[in-house]
């Protein structure tokens, strides 16, 4: 089974459990799974829940011009777009700083 289908397949199960009104024992044992079980999914489908962007993130083509925007032909600076921010990364730059800016941003913006 795919993570994929394994997260529907439990999305389904808590759904189920939600509309229900047992407890958590009682419903576990008419549908054969641990307390523990369902407790995990309901918390790791939670945080997606509280969370959706990071169950879309995907990867998407970037296109580099290698011509400065003086004219000259080498590496000039790339702008990035995370929400409303822009940040313009130039040659030489601090990876790590610039993680840490990105993953600041997303949680703002």
């Amino acid at each position: 089974m795919t993570q994929t289908e394994l997260r529907e397949l439990w999305s389904t199960r808590i759904k189920d459990y939600r509309a229900s009104g047992e407890r958590v024992a009682t419903w576990c044992e008419r549908h054969g799974v641990t307390p523990r079980q369902l407790w995990y999914w309901l918390r790791k489908l939670k945080k997606t829940e509280q969370h959706p962007e990071s169950s879309r993130l995907r990867w998407i083509p970037v296109h580099v011009d290698e011509t400065s925007s003086d004219g000259t032909s080498g590496p000039s600076s790339l702008l990035v777009k995370v929400g409303s921010a822009t940040i313009e990364v130039r040659p030489g730059f601090d990876p790590a700083l610039f993680a840490d800016v990105v993953r600041t941003l997303r949680s703002l913006c």
